[in-house]
């Protein structure tokens, strides 16, 4: 287990992810097909080629999801309670076919569970960024935790 628990953490604590992913045609057309997401943004590059993009945009969705992945396994695998939500999510810019994503965390909150003494609240403040370092995602998630045992 590499996730910690809701005392191992502070507000301000901070971790680059290590994990990085190139992101592919296959991943997109994956993501935009299994949600049933009809967008020819993401489908079709006659029709994306004529936006202000002059390309397939990769589907959100893949994009939010990749942040929230890559950082689990520093900090919520084998901890978590559940997740109780995901705020403020925006994408201030487009990823493309061949972009390397690489994510980071912050602790933005803490709050001990009202209803779960073995338990306590983490507000994690995910960014996404690019190979130029341009920010693509971010997001406020909230994550149930469970305490050390003992």
């Amino acid at each position: 287990m590499s996730g910690r628990y809701f005392d191992a953490w502070a507000v301000g604590d901070r971790i680059e992810h290590a994990l990085h992913r190139t992101v592919t045609e296959t991943d997109n057309l994956l993501i935009t097909t299994l949600t049933h997401n009809p967008q020819p943004l993401h489908l079709d590059a006659d029709y994306a080629g004529a936006t202000e993009f002059g390309r397939i945009v990769v589907n959100g969705i893949f994009t939010f999801g990749l942040m929230v992945g890559l950082s689990v396994g520093d900090t919520t695998l084998g901890t978590l309670v559940a997740n109780l939500g995901y705020d403020k999510v925006v994408m201030p810019k487009p990823v493309f076919v061949g972009d390397t994503l690489r994510a980071e965390t912050e602790v933005a909150e803490l709050r001990a569970s009202k209803s779960r003494p073995d338990a306590g609240l983490v507000v994690f403040q995910h960014r996404m960024f690019n190979q130029r370092s341009e920010l693509v995602c971010e997001c406020l998630r909230t994550a149930l935790l469970q305490r050390s045992p003992g």
